[in-house]
């Protein structure tokens, strides 16, 4: 009897031993989807398109993109927030979906600050303040000088309500002491066109609006709000350099997953896109398109949430921007 009692248990030592490893130990084993919680097109999109290939190469499976729009991006990120939380379902967002939108919309229906979790950044955006060519000003001293004195008689234009640009707009205009009046427009292409106009004399967008306009002297940059100068714009001082206070913030993309998501499978896709953001060739494209690698961990990029986080609900507070879904 104790005989057969221990064959037993040897045979189900080797049965173990043997079995196929748990379903954990083999993710990926079919296809990521990702949700982009924007229109195609947006900055995020062109910066995952450089990427997908690497990552697919890198996980072994097809990365699928998703586009689910509306509401700021808070129907995608909140589809992502209630997804199954096995690593299959992501959420590449802008900063505003994560650090912005939940201080900016009364009801926003979950909290990405604690229904999501961060997996890493795909990509800052440095922010360029652009103004009209007819704003008789060619740096920053000159500006807010010329902003104070026509007091209340200004125009700042945005992508949209609650958007980065908007919200560095409202606290720039505050540092200057300038009351400017802020324009929302629908995406950034009318608002370029309005600044170019002069119906807006100042504007805080990306490198692309540069790289397009500048050349042409449609369009002038004051600076950007970057830690350093952007190689495609290397004679656009950065804002320290000028002295402009720190209240200008760029945006930035990243990848999220619904929460209680183990934490191997994080680290698992945060691994593979920390080395396809790491290739020479993506570091090109990215400056191409005025994009800069990220480079977080998962525990970096949530401590850049948190902080963000913080700031941002102080300035929507101090601002009295509120939005409805």
């Amino acid at each position: 009897m104790p005989y057969r009692s221990c064959a037993v248990s040897v045979l189900a030592v080797l049965s173990a031993i043997a079995a196929p490893p748990p379903a954990w130990a083999q993710y990926p084993d079919h296809p990521i989807r990702v949700v982009l919680p924007y229109a195609p097109g947006a900055a995020g999109d062109i910066a995952f398109r450089q990427i997908q290939p690497l990552l697919e190469k890198r996980l072994g499976q097809p990365v699928v993109l998703d586009y689910k729009t509306g509401a700021g991006g808070n129907i995608g990120a909140q589809e992502v927030a209630r997804a199954k939380p096995d690593g299959y379902t992501l959420v590449l967002g802008a900063a505003n979906n994560f650090v912005i939108n939940p201080f900016l919309y009364r009801k926003l229906g979950f909290d990405p600050l604690a229904d999501l979790v961060p997996v890493g950044k795909l990509a800052d955006v440095p922010a360029f303040i652009y103004l009209s060519t007819q704003v008789p000003a060619s740096d920053y001293a000159q500006f807010a000088q010329y902003a104070r004195e026509q007091a209340g008689k200004l125009n700042y234009g945005s992508p949209g309500m609650g958007t980065t640009p908007h919200l560095s707009g409202y606290r720039l205009s505050k540092a200057m002491g300038a009351n400017m009046t802020h324009i929302a427009y629908r995406g950034s292409a009318p608002g370029v066109q309005a600044l170019i106009a002069n119906e807006i004399q100042l504007y805080i967008g990306g490198y692309s609006i540069g790289a397009a306009y500048m050349p042409q002297r449609k369009v002038r940059a004051l600076a950007v709000a970057a830690p350093q100068r952007f190689a495609g714009l290397p004679d656009v001082p950065t804002a320290a350099e000028i002295g402009m206070p720190d209240v200008v913030r760029g945006n930035w993309w990243g990848f999220a997953a619904p929460k209680d998501t183990p934490a191997d499978r994080v680290s698992r896709f945060a691994g593979a896109l920390h080395d396809a953001l790491s290739q020479p060739q993506v570091r090109q494209a990215y400056l191409a398109n005025g994009f800069v690698p990220g480079q977080d961990t998962p525990a970096e990029f949530g401590a850049i949430w948190r902080e963000e986080a913080r700031q941002w609900q102080s300035v929507v507070r101090e601002s009295g921007v509120v939005l409805d879904n």
